[in-house]
């Protein structure tokens, strides 16, 4: 049976002045599924991330989320709908004067007037599930390591119990084992939620470990998305190209064009 969109962009378009970076958008995640968005720089992965979230309004096309129409929500019914997500950052970017445990909390603190001590209660147990202890929760962001960083913008992003949760480039800067060790907290805390994700990555290790759906980005349009297992077998010259990191294919010859 086929699985309906819990997000769906349909034709989606955007531009920067000349610039199209976003050229018919069209793709369809599933509820409660992993969608992992593969691309190189300047393909428009942030950009469509963006346009999701409302911080960019599309120039034209369709952008549904449990079948509503959300590209034209403004003020309270926009700051309402924010709500439903949590967003790991590329890089954490933590709030450096605030300890650990009020960075975690800071969505339920600012965005849903949760109690502090109820807030501290929930950021704690959030700080845990991602693998770091309560000494933790007093320290500032300057204090952790890289890999720690990233933890606690995990346990931000799940603070809330998100419906769709967005992972920007999870494991950029980290060394290969603690990017694994990312990638499986990321695995538990969205089975655990049940969350709808979009993750956007070049990291094919990550992709290839966090992901149900895969989907590849070129020049503002998905040239090809299925299954995580079919994307070795995509048939897709672009996709190969990508997968394997090669420096011959397609997309080089575009380079060399441009």
């Amino acid at each position: 049976m086929e699985e309906t969109g819990h997000i769906v962009l349909k034709d989606v378009r955007k531009a920067f002045g000349p610039k199209n970076v976003l050229n018919g958008v069209n793709l369809s995640v599933p509820k409660g599924r992993s969608m992992v968005v593969i691309g190189g720089s300047g393909t428009g992965k942030s950009v469509m991330i963006k346009t999701i979230l409302g911080i960019l309004r599309p120039d034209s096309g369709s952008i549904t989320i449990g079948g509503e129409e959300v590209t034209r929500l403004r003020g309270k019914d926009r700051d309402e709908f924010l709500q439903r997500f949590g967003m790991l950052f590329q890089g954490a970017a933590l709030f450096d004067s605030l300890p650990v445990w009020e960075n975690v909390a800071f969505g339920l603190i600012q965005g849903r007037n949760t109690p502090r001590k109820e807030a501290r209660d929930i950021a704690m147990e959030k700080l845990r599930q991602v693998g770091l202890g309560p000494e933790v929760g007093s320290l500032y962001p300057a204090e952790l390591s890289g890999g720690m960083q990233k933890r606690v913008g995990l346990a931000r992003a799940v603070a809330a119990d998100p419906e769709i949760i967005f992972f920007d480039e999870p494991t950029t800067g980290l060394d290969p084992i603690m990017a694994d060790v990312i990638n499986n907290l990321i695995v538990d805390c969205v089975k655990r939620l049940g969350a709808t994700t979009i993750s956007i990555t070049h990291d094919m290790v990550s992709a290839r470990k966090i992901a149900d759906r895969i989907a590849m980005i070129h020049k503002g349009e998905i040239i090809w998305q299925g299954p995580a297992r079919a994307v070795d077998t995509s048939g897709n010259p672009y996709v190969d190209q990508f997968i394997h990191g090669r420096a011959e294919g397609p997309i080089q010859m575009e380079i060399l064009k441009a």
